[in-house]
């Protein structure tokens, strides 16, 4: 594929571009580092909402820059000392905010574990939604990780069905994330209407 190529959605098209995705809003975050290896072949889907359960807002994006103001809420002076990120964040409106490039290594995952290959953080590119496991998401949102995960797919062909994962596959005990809120039966149908 080449640097910059466009890829279906059932709604819309998406574009990356030298490892960025042209229809987000970019934001650098600091919690990066490079990747071991040029190999990416798997998508982690996760899901966050600060303060939990609620939605809006910039929180989100000024956590993952480490620029949280720990005051604003009682639950963020817990958090304060973590240094994470995602390479993208949808929102409830399906917005998209990219916050490291793909070819980077984003630090998502944690402490994980797939077939037997430990750190995700070193192959898998990281998705997250807004939202909670127990929080119906949008339509907005499925539509937009679709068109997205489809775009990856074509950027990145390693990365195959079997190998889009939530947090929890990973990171069992430990994560929730999706949770049982998160239809993947839904999102495999709009993966595969945008194929068609």
């Amino acid at each position: 594929m080449n640097a910059s190529d466009t890829c279906p959605n059932v709604r819309f098209t998406v574009q990356i571009t030298h490892h960025l995705l042209d229809e987000a809003r970019w934001l650098a975050s600091p919690n990066f580092n490079q990747r071991p290896s040029d190999t990416i072949n798997m998508l982690v889907v996760h899901n966050i909402s600060l303060p939990p359960k609620q939605f809006g807002g910039n929180f989100i994006e000024s956590f993952f820059c480490n620029e949280l103001d720990c005051t604003a809420h009682p639950y963020f002076d817990e958090i304060k000392d973590l240094q994470v990120s995602a390479h993208l964040l949808i929102k409830r409106d399906g917005s998209i905010t990219q916050f490291v490039p793909f070819n980077e290594r984003a630090w998502h995952a944690g402490v994980s574990e797939f077939k037997g290959e430990a750190n995700c953080n070193d192959f898998s590119i990281g998705v997250e939604l807004e939202g909670a496991d127990d929080v119906p998401y949008t339509e907005e949102q499925y539509q937009a990780l679709a068109g997205v995960t489809q775009c990856l797919r074509k950027q990145y062909p390693n990365i195959t069905p079997d190998r889009i994962v939530g947090h929890s596959d990973i990171a069992p005990g430990r994560k929730t994330d999706p949770g049982t809120s998160f239809d993947w039966a839904y999102f495999h149908q709009l993966m595969q209407e945008a194929e068609i």
